[in-house]
């Protein structure tokens, strides 16, 4: 059968090895293979799902030798047999219950085969088919050698990638492919690569420290490894999955739906964003991690056992690509590793990868700040959902002027030429209190003048830091200021010390009104959500210090923390922590229905602010400004790509809302007073999404006369001490160096 497109050339920095052990694993893992039932498992219309001929052909044991070259013999038997399983259960799935549509027989096989995952004291029940055996036999062998935390992780990870195979089955019987947002996101949760990098843990002989685990250094490898992964997997397995199979997840076929374009197009995009993905998990390695280490103080044993976790993650992409280009189970003739291959050409492909790497990198750092861009003209946005105001937005608009007054918002800040970072006009025409009379218009008074002042200090600091610290550079200090917040923040009613400025005074102020009277574990939850969206303040000016723009995935993901949804969805969620269950918050319906919402008001904010960010304050976390920069288009096409994501998303939680919340009320049988709860915050979503369309719309923060007041010597070249250096940034200091308005096409 003729390939549907020709594979692109990849990026792969690290050289694939094999384990000196493959012949061992190979004979065992057919003998263990045949004594689980896996080769005689049969097929609802006749045959068996999988026969010894297929599974040699299919080769798991060069795979595991291959992303696992190093660990001893019984090691490497153990982790693949863990591979057999997983893709005997992926293929016996997909003729069980894909083909036929059957959710409901699904959900009860995948519901008993979680039962084989017990911890301590717990007894799983009798195996009844091949996939309860296998799991069973592999539970027995591998945890007893790791920790409880590793084994918490590790149930996470396996129940994500058998259950969600749900959401896989529900899209294919309606006919539904995923938008790439949320593609992404679930993929993650089905597909198997963060389930890899916990095996890797096992292989390498060395846990990440559960106290590092959930830490953003160690979040970021874990996901760019599993994007990677997922990726590659998507641009070998084309073929098989969308044209043999009928299955629609899959990445190209994705954004082969999103862009309109033909699948050789959309196969070099998924290859794009391979190498993104790569390349952020280089970058994370070598600065982020060690960063980690050295500030939580990490023993030696820490230190070299995340190196050798890093490495295991580098062998496994490595390994991974050199099994996707031999295995029968890919689409893989031609393929090439970013060049040549045979006698002599070893050189040939190192010098491509790195021409390929270098490519990505320096487009990644070639932002040129200030450029004059001009008003960004935007399509009608898609809005389904009706906005209404506060009867209080008056009395609350006053509210919030005095309370600015009074925490020193328009105080002169020392260091900054401008005097302070906002005045009383500034904060007027920026009108906070109308977008949180539109956000809950049927808060009370009091309830509305909390919810006000929480705008304006998040926004008061979001300006801050990139006024204060981002434009010396001064990262030092931004730490220092940052590592201030939590003692203003108490949780037990310690002490707190003397705010030193506005936002430390303003936030000890908002802890004592809306924290005081939350119960402890709330009260805890609430805290970290809090230093969830001051810890993106620093992300940015990161990124900003490097000349840094940002990944695509890495910024939709930071965005939802740099806007602060991710702090209105948790203070949402925990004023009903009593009735709604912890475990239902964790559930992809339930991520995907806030995810989506929140992705559309941050989109909303970057396309009304792309004048006033990319123009006046040569900033560049902006979705348009990614966009342009990874697709290589203009600032229109730029611009309808992010409307086009925000329609997309707003479509997904109608969906979401339409079907996949009554199905979900239904699956976990709910009571109705927690089914009244999320169906309560769908609607405050709905209005949250109108509520801040709406007051972009009407905010003055974002025209240009107000930009070009706040901004009077805008498009002044910038003094060279605030110019980026750096691998790719020799076109920023030309463009400085150039007469005022002049710009580079």
């Amino acid at each position: 059968m003729q390939q549907s497109f020709r594979l692109p050339e990849f990026y792969m920095p690290y050289p694939a090895r094999l384990n000196p052990n493959l012949e061992r694993a190979r004979a065992h893992s057919a003998a263990w293979a045949k004594e689980m039932g896996f080769l005689d498992a049969p097929k609802p219309g006749g045959g068996v799902v999988w026969d010894a001929a297929a599974l040699a052909l299919m080769d798991y044991a060069l795979m595991c030798a291959y992303t696992h070259p190093d660990c001893d013999g019984p090691a490497l038997d153990l982790i693949t047999d863990w591979y057999v399983w997983v893709f005997f259960f992926d293929d016996h799935f997909l003729e069980q219950y894909k083909y036929s549509g059957d959710v409901q027989g699904a959900r009860a096989y995948l519901d008993r085969l979680e039962r084989f995952m017990t911890l301590e004291g717990e007894e799983a029940p009798e195996p009844t088919n091949p996939a309860e055996r296998g799991l069973a036999d592999l539970w027995a062998r591998t945890v007893p050698s790791m920790s409880d935390g590793w084994r918490r992780r590790f149930i996470t990870s396996t129940h994500n990638l058998m259950v969600e195979s749900l959401w896989e089955l529900n899209n294919i019987n309606l006919g539904r492919i995923a938008n790439p947002i949320e593609y992404i996101q679930m993929r993650r949760r089905v597909g198997g690569a963060p389930w890899s990098a916990n095996l890797v843990e096992y292989a390498v002989g060395a846990e990440v420290p559960d106290e590092l685990a959930a830490l953003r250094p160690m979040r970021v490898l874990s996901d760019t490894f599993s994007d990677a992964v997922h990726l590659r997997n998507d641009l070998f397995s084309y073929q098989r999955e969308v044209r043999e199979e009928g299955e629609n997840a899959n990445a190209v076929l994705v954004l082969e739906k999103f862009f309109g374009c033909r699948t050789q197009e959309a196969a070099e995009l998924v290859n794009d964003l391979l190498t993104s993905r790569l390349q952020q998990f280089e970058a994370t390695a070598l600065t982020e991690v060690p960063a980690l280490l050295a500030e939580h103080a990490a023993p030696g044993a820490d230190w070299a056992g995340v190196a050798a976790y890093v490495k295991g993650l580098q062998d496994w992409q490595a390994g991974g690509h050199e099994w996707h280009l031999r295995s029968s189970r890919y689409m893989n003739e031609g393929a090439v590793l970013a060049g040549p291959t045979g006698l002599g050409t070893s050189a040939s492909r190192a010098f491509a990868t790195v021409r390929l790497g270098l490519r990505g990198r320096v487009r990644q750092h070639a932002f040129v700040p200030f450029q004059p861009v001009g008003h960004l003209p935007l399509p009608e946005l898609y809005m389904p959902y009706p906005f209404r105001i506060s009867p209080h937005l008056d009395a609350t608009r006053e509210h919030a002027v005095e309370w600015a007054a009074a925490v020193g918002m328009f105080d002169s800040v020392p260091g900054l030429e401008t005097g302070g970072v906002w005045d009383e006009r500034r904060f007027r025409a920026l009108d906070l209190s109308h977008c949180a009379s539109m956000i809950d218009a049927d808060a009370s008074r009091e309830q509305l003048d909390l919810s006000s002042d929480w705008l304006s200090w998040g926004t008061y600091g979001d300006d801050y830091f990139p006024e204060v610290f981002g434009r010396t550079r001064n990262l030092a200090a931004a730490k220092l200021s940052h590592g201030r917040f939590p003692a203003f923040m108490p949780l037990d009613g310690e002490a707190v010390p003397e705010p030193a400025n506005a936002l430390e005074r303003g936030l000890a102020d908002l802890w004592e009104r809306t924290a005081g009277p939350m119960p402890a574990l709330a009260r805890r939850r609430f805290r970290a959500a809090i230093l969830e969206m001051t810890e993106s303040w620093l992300w940015e000016l990161e990124n900003q210090a490097h000349n840094r723009i940002p990944d695509p995935v890495d910024y939709v993901e930071m965005r939802r923390a740099t806007f602060g949804s991710n702090l209105t969805m948790s203070l949402a969620w925990l004023a009903h922590a009593e009735r709604v269950p912890e475990g239902l918050l964790r559930h992809g319906v339930i991520r995907e229905l806030d995810t989506a919402a929140q992705d559309y008001a941050c989109f909303t904010n970057d396309l009304f602010s792309y004048q006033k960010e990319i123009e006046f304050e040569g900033e560049f976390h902006n979705l348009v400004l990614v966009v342009q920069n990874f697709l290589g288009v203009d600032r229109f096409a730029a611009r309808d790509v992010v409307a086009g994501l925000m329609t997309e998303r707003m479509k997904q939680f109608e969906h979401i809302v339409a079907g996949e919340l009554p199905a979900l009320f239904e699956e976990l049988d709910l009571e109705e007073p927690v089914r009244d709860v999320i169906r309560r915050h769908a609607d405050g979503l709905k209005e949250w999404m109108s509520g801040i369309l709406e007051w972009h719309r009407k905010c003055a923060r974002y025209t240009e006369a107000e930009q070009r007041r706040l901004h009077p010597a805008a498009h002044r070249p910038p003094d060279f001490s605030f110019v980026p250096t750096g691998l790719g940034t020799s076109a920023a200091r030309l463009a400085v160096a150039r007469p005022a308005g002049v710009t580079v096409e």
